[in-house]
């Protein structure tokens, strides 16, 4: 079942939990990106302090109330051909976190690509990857604004090869969104640390697969716990730049 906009999800083929609600109004929220944002900077310490201020004990108050609830705000990015990525903030008391899963309607489950806890799984995008379903422009998701979907889908991302024009995409967000002070440098601070599980190295296979190299990625073949091989195709096909 989903609601009338037929993207916003009630709940996720093979994913448990929620109930999953649609809380759009969150993305106008400050201290909710920094929140999101946590586990980009946790691993530097400078990148922490660009990022959070003086804001820090605000956002973790935030965030506390946020796990409190007992719906899971869910926001949906489209992509191509009725694919969709679903980012799910699982607000678990003990055990929160924010799931990353890709679905299409005729796939009997979704793909879970990551998860942002003390567990962390990922990366799930590339940068290529995360730039194609940041620009589309197809509406009907939770939002059409560049800058939103970046901030959404930036902790699920780790590539050693990130572009020159990345920290120029990501400070824009930054200012717009969070008002960090020093927004370049808080952008090209996360970008060199890019989380937990650090960066990655993606190839695309003569298959058309596109893998990487990540310890702790559902993409990277050589992990005993990777998507089997027709499960990461269709990722790759519903994630193609």
């Amino acid at each position: 079942m989903t609601n009338i906009v037929d993207l916003i999800p009630t709940r996720i083929p093979g994913y448990d939990g929620g109930p999953l609600t649609h809380r759009p109004e969150l993305l106008d929220e400050r201290l909710f990106w920094l929140g999101h944002l946590y586990s980009c900077a946790q691993s530097s310490e400078e990148a922490e302090e660009l990022l959070f201020g003086a804001d820090y004990d605000a956002a973790g108050e935030f965030q506390a109330a946020l796990h409190k609830r007992a719906d899971w705000p869910t926001f949906t990015v489209p992509l191509t051909a009725g694919h969709r990525l679903h980012v799910v903030l699982r607000t678990f008391e003990d055990d929160p976190g924010t799931d990353y899963l890709v679905h299409h309607p005729d796939w009997d489950r979704a793909e879970h690509l990551a998860q942002d806890d003390g567990h962390f799984m990922g990366p799930a995008l590339s940068w290529t990857e995360l730039v194609t379903a940041v620009d589309n422009g197809l509406p009907g998701g939770s939002t059409t604004d560049p800058d939103a979907r970046l901030l959404l889908l930036l902790p699920a991302q780790g590539d050693d090869d990130v572009p020159d024009d990345a920290v120029e995409r990501l400070t824009s967000a930054l200012r717009s969104l969070v008002g960090v002070d020093g927004p370049e440098a808080a952008a090209a601070a996360l970008l060199e640390s890019q989380g937990p599980a650090g960066t990655a190295t993606w190839i695309t296979r003569d298959d058309g697969v596109r893998v990487n190299d990540g310890e702790y990625s559902f993409r990277n073949p050589a992990n005993r716990f990777a998507l089997p091989p027709a499960r990461l195709a269709r990722v790759s096909v519903a994630l193609a730049p």
